[in-house]
């Protein structure tokens, strides 16, 4: 999956100018402000109209369609209506809310219940498998484990590495942690101020930045070199 050209304008001014290609997963990482968010909004048609966008990409789908793309927004908790039951905001038969409930990891009795009943974790992996309804070709993760304490964090970036291996999509995983991303992804785009300074093979970028950004991106994520060998 290709996108050769995404350029985000407004008011003249241009926010973001990058190209990549998801072989397989990419982490798009950059700090707040970056533009990494707004590359999520435009691939889901969800800019404001008061921005311009030029896309030219080569997916094999139809992304305004929207039902070959899942997407996992950053915070579990505004994602869902806090007073309508699990089961009812689900848009798929009963058997196929059992059997996504199955693949992440959530007991069936907890559609009975409300949002807030739910601790993060648990809405999260509700959030994951409402993304996964459509059998999604690409999944798009916009800071998925941001509001989750680490173990969380942890589980949850391996329960995606198993659903993709499973269900074979393409992820794009924009994050300004390294640290999950490294456990998950293949390979990276760091972003700063809308243009991408560096990508490659994940590891290698971690092993050898080569931009002073990168340096400070790592350096911010790791309390030491360990996670280098």
């Amino acid at each position: 999956m290709n996108v050769s050209k995404l350029k985000i304008n407004f008011k003249g001014e241009l926010l973001v100018d990058i190209a990549f290609n998801i072989s397989s997963s990419l982490a798009l990482i950059g700090q707040s402000g970056s533009g990494k968010s707004l590359t999520i909004k435009a691939l889901l048609g969800m800019l404001p109209k008061s921005m311009s966008l030029e896309l030219e990409e080569n997916f094999g789908f139809d992304l305004v369609a929207g039902k070959s793309v899942g997407f996992v927004p950053q915070n579990p908790f505004t994602a869902l209506s806090p007073l309508t039951k699990i089961k009812k905001q689900f848009f798929v038969d009963k058997q196929r809310i059992l059997s996504l409930f199955e693949e992440v990891g959530l007991e069936s009795s907890l559609l009975e219940r409300f949002p807030p009943e739910l601790s993060g974790g648990q809405l999260q992996r509700v959030v994951i498998a409402m993304a996964l309804e459509s059998k999604p070709k690409l999944l798009l993760l916009d800071e998925p484990t941001t509001a989750l304490d680490p173990d969380t964090k942890v589980r949850i970036i391996e329960l995606l590495k198993n659903l993709q291996k499973k269900e074979e999509f393409k992820m794009l995983f924009v994050t300004h942690d390294i640290s999950s991303a490294k456990n998950l992804c293949d390979d990276v785009c760091i972003i700063k101020n809308g243009i991408v300074i560096e990508s490659g093979n994940l590891q290698v970028v971690i092993q050898r930045p080569k931009e002073e950004y990168t340096k400070t991106l790592i350096e911010a994520n790791f309390a030491n070199r360990k996670y280098r060998q």
